[in-house]
Formats: C-alpha cells, sequence, structure tokens
C-alpha cells in the first residue's frame, strides 16, 4: 500500500528529509481525552491491551488527533512474560506486579517455549492487522517489545523497582541462570516481533527501560548481546530502532548492532550524540518529558533548539514516554514546532 505520509518511514531508511518526523512514546494514552474516555468503561488496563478492536482504536487516536506522522500499537511490554506463563496484573498509580516470580531453575525450567508463547499473543497480531487496515495508509505502523534485560528485571523482581537489586542480584551470583532465562526471553521475543511484522508493523522498537541501572560491562553482557540476536533475526524483515534509557555509556556500542535507528534519552544533549555517533547515525529522541511541562512558547523554542542541534537523519521525540499528566496544549506545540521547522 501507498502510504500518504512517508517522512518516518524515509528517515529510517536513512534518506534526507524535508523536516524530522515525529511521534511520542506513550502518544495513545491519558494525555487524550478520547483515550480515557475508552478506559472508564472497562475493567481495567489489560482489557484494552487484549482487546483488538479497542487497542486499534486508541493507536489511531493520536494520528486523528495530534496529527503524528507515526502510529505505534497499543500494547504491553508485559505480554511477553505473560505469554511464557508468568502472569502479571496492573495496578492503578503502581504499575506492574507479578504474583509469582522468577527465583530458581525450577521456576526457568517451567517457561513455555518459545514458539507457544509466540502464539498466545494472536490479540496483539489481530490489533496490528485492524490498526494497518484502518489507518489505510495514513502513516506507517510501530510495533515494539521490550528488551529482554527490562523482562528479566520484572520477572525476577516482581515489580517495578528504583534499584531492581533483585533481579541484579541474579546477574552476580547465578549468572548462567540469569542467561538461560535471558535466552528464553529473546527466543520468545524474536518469534513474537516476527509475527508482529507479518501481521503489518512497518518498523519495530525494542524499549530497554531499564538499561541504566547496568554499568556498561553488564549492560552488554546481559542485555546487548540478548537485543543484537533481537536485530540479527529482525532486520531482514523490517527496520529496527533500539532505546536503552540512560545506557549513555554504551551509546557506540548499541550503533553497532546495526540497528536502524538509535533511540536517545535526555540525559546526551544533541552536540554530544553526533560528536560521538558521527552526522549520518539514525537518532530519535530526545527531550526531556518534563519540558513539556512548559509554556507552549518554551516548548516550542526547545523544540526547534533540540531539532536544530541534531541536524538531518534525527526523529524528533522524547527521551522518555510522554506522561501522564502532560498538558495536551504542550504536546501539540511540541508536534506542530517539528512539523514546522524546515532543514535549511
Amino acid at each position: 500500500m501507498q502510504l500518504k505520509n512517508d517522512i518516518f518511514l524515509r528517515a529510517v531508511r536513512g534518506e534526507k528529509t524535508e523536516r524530522p518526523p515525529v511521534w511520542l512514546m506513550r502518544q495513545a494514552g491519558r494525555i487524550l481525552a478520547s483515550y480515557r474516555a475508552v478506559r472508564e468503561k472497562l475493567s481495567g488496563f489489560k482489557e484494552l491491551v487484549e482487546t483488538p478492536e479497542l487497542a486499534c482504536e486508541v493507536t489511531l487516536q493520536p494520528v486523528d488527533e495530534l496529527g503524528v506522522d507515526a502510529a505505534i500499537i497499543f500494547s504491553d511490554i508485559l505480554v511477553i512474560p505473560e505469554a511464557l506463563g508468568l502472569p502479571y496484573q496492573m495496578e492503578e498509580k503502581k504499575g506492574p506486579y507479578f504474583p509469582h516470580t522468577i527465583n530458581n531453575q525450577t521456576d526457568i525450567d517451567a517457561l513455555l517455549a518459545a514458539d507457544e508463547a509466540a502464539e498466545r499473543l494472536d490479540y496483539v497480531y489481530n490489533a496490528l492487522q485492524l490498526t494497518q487496515k484502518a489507518l489505510n495508509g495514513r502513516v506507517p505502523l510501530i510495533g515494539f517489545a521490550g528488551a529482554p534485560f527490562t523482562i528479566f528485571a520484572y520477572m525476577v523482581e516482581g515489580s517495578g523497582s528504583k534499584t531492581f537489586s533483585k533481579a541484579k542480584k541474579m546477574l552476580y551470583q547465578a549468572p548462567d541462570m540469569a542467561h538461560e532465562l535471558l535466552q528464553k526471553i529473546t527466543n520468545a521475543t524474536i518469534l513474537y516481533l516476527q509475527k508482529q511484522v507479518a501481521a503489518g508493523a512497518d518498523v519495530i522498537q525494542v524499549f530497554d527501560s531499564w538499561a541504566g541501572l547496568l554499568s556498561p560491562q553488564s549492560f552488554n553482557e546481559f542485555s546487548l548481546a540478548y537485543m543484537q540476536q533481537i536485530v540479527d533475526a529482525v532486520r531482514p524483515y523490517a527496520p529496527i530502532t533500539l532505546f536503552a534509557k540512560d545506557a549513555t555509556g554504551s551509546l557506540l556500542d548499541i550503533a553497532a548492532t546495526g540497528c536502524n535507528v538509535l533511540g536517545l534519552g535526555w540525559g546526551t544533549s544533541p552536540t554530544q550524540a553526533r560528536r560521538l555517533l558521527g552526522a549520518n547515525t539514525i537518532i530519535q529522541g530526545n527531550l526531556d518529558p518534563c519540558a513539556l511541562y512548559a509554556d507552549t512558547n518554551t516548548v516550542t523554542a526547545l523544540t526547534q533548539k533540540m531539532i536544530a542541534g541534531f541536524g538531518q537523519h534525527h526523529i524528533c521525540n522524547l527521551g522518555h514516554g510522554v506522561y501522564p499528566d502532560t498538558p495536551l496544549d504542550s504536546v501539540k506545540a511540541f508536534i506542530d514546532a517539528a512539523k514546522n521547522f524546515r532543514y535549511q
């Protein structure tokens, strides 16, 4: 299908564009009244994730209302551990919680095989198919998964944490067991992402939300090695973005994976990023989400300064997901600043 707006895909392919494409992580969410209206009718977050028609509906909302250059399927990174046999609950205002966690070899042995796990995620593939059809070529559609280390961290820790010390303890006390669990997660994630592409995802993004908890050496061993497997397995079928939040000491190593796009957190300036990665690396990011609490004129100025700093081969986004209480006018100012920018 011929895309009506292909600026995001052109940027992902490394082509020069007249302006940076723009979208936001967590763009389908509580910043939109239409999303809140859908959520109010449901029993909880997981019902929305697991109902393809509703996931499609909220995926389309930011395309319709904000004019972003890409849609990202509404889902959750924790569908993978659940598919492997480790269910989770989403507690309102607290986040995810696993009633059972991975503590020993027996727990790892009890997990399902990768192919069986991937087959249990039909609701995601159905949502992608519905959304691709509903988009009708308006913008590209992004599929995603959590990076194996981030999924590992939740499966061992059982919930969010400032330190994930329980999960990290396994890396040091039982590294062989940690690697076995990471490999199981990776195998399932690869099949899951390949099926997402088959269902209609134009681009894949891998989120390593907790990469910044690791030293560069530990990151390379327990995170990047597994993301490398994903890049190698997925890139023949679709372009892939790696976003390893706060892994500022490993940016060159991330770029060396061969990923198409490197997602950047707000801890690195455009000048630093370009000095380190060069002018031709495709970078996505990286305005501090809290900058969107500023007035709209300030948001516009900060956004355009960031864009000018990165120059070409840049996808305008935040350095993490947009926060639920962000003023909608500021979100629109961020998007408009990118869409009104023109490279010289």
